[in-house]
């Protein structure tokens, strides 16, 4: 059995992880000249590959065993790949910025929702001061818009960010209610290779997918699907074994704290007084979120445990 607190580990190490996107992407950009929607095709298609090379080596290979674990491999392909899309289409509309406010911010409240019209989370006080601390740290950490984007692609921008958002719940919501026919690597390694090639022949509809192969270019490619990916993913899927998808998606608060803690020491883009006092709320908002008891419903009475 997973421990709840082990639980909130695995959170915290997907929060972590996932905050490393942004500077290995740059560091892909600058190396190779690969664009940003290719570039999240290939990070989860390495990741997938991956994770597959890691259970077929370790003879730990468990394919889907029944109709309703195949379909949440096409469930979670789906997600993640139109996660991608959306989040990386966004930017070009409205900046980083104000993608990752609305992406990150509206996914908790979406997981809320729905956890609590299912009655897997009751709104506590606590829980909704994290809420609004998260909501609040966001606005300041990112920051003002970016001026003279049009009303059109502002609201092409934000409906672009929302469809990330609700990709994202749904993949939280989904790893909060594990199917015993579905292995977390496994699965998650099919998704990612199936919604990766989806990606990767979207984006040759825009652009050139190829980019210039450097050893240094290679290395950032499956460091990004490495850490970002695959380690990421599988970890927030194993924290979620014992946590609901609402403490989930609050703790992934973490992405943006590291995204910015490695800008300012790799890029030296060091964070202004708004924007630390933003970083600060988020902080609080998972301290918040993972101190106390538990709001989810106990799983390890309910579902059997499952091996990755």
């Amino acid at each position: 059995m997973t421990h709840p607190r082990t639980g909130l580990g695995w959170l915290v190490l997907a929060g972590v992880t996932w905050g490393t996107s942004g500077t290995l992407g740059v560091l892909l950009r600058a190396e190779s000249g690969l664009s940003l929607l290719p570039a999240g095709g290939y990070r989860i298609l390495v990741g997938g590959m991956l994770i597959l090379g890691f259970v077929l080596l370790t003879g730990r290979l468990r394919l889907p065993t029944t109709a309703s674990a195949w379909r949440r491999v096409a469930a979670l392909g789906l997600a993640s790949g139109l996660y991608q899309v959306t989040f990386f289409s966004s930017i070009g509309y409205v900046g980083i910025a104000v993608t990752t406010l609305v992406t990150i911010g509206s996914t908790p409240v979406m997981v809320l929702a729905v956890e609590a019209l299912t009655g897997r989370v009751r709104l506590t006080g606590r829980l909704a001061l994290a809420l609004a601390a998260a909501l609040v740290g966001l606005v300041l950490l990112a920051g003002s818009p970016p001026e003279g984007i049009a009303l059109g692609d502002a609201l092409i921008g934000a409906g672009l960010s929302l469809v990330a958002g609700a990709s994202f719940a749904a993949i939280s919501l989904l790893g909060a209610n594990p199917d015993p026919g579905f292995d977390d690597a496994t699965g998650t390694g099919l998704a990612f290779v199936g919604g990766g090639l989806v990606i990767l022949a979207v984006a040759s509809l825009f652009g050139p997918i190829g980019f210039a192969v450097t050893p240094l270019a290679l290395v950032w490619v499956v460091a990004l699907g490495l850490v970002p990916s695959a380690v990421a993913y599988l970890s927030y899927l194993r924290g979620l074994r014992t946590q609901s998808g609402t403490t989930g998606s609050l703790v992934a608060l973490l992405e943006p704290l590291t995204a910015t803690t490695l800008a300012a020491i790799v890029f030296r883009e060091w964070l202004t007084p708004v924007a630390a006092l933003g970083a600060g709320l988020l902080l609080a908002a998972v301290v918040l979120t993972t101190i106390g008891p538990r709001s989810g419903v106990p799983r390890d009475t309910m579902e059997p445990e499952l091996h990755p």
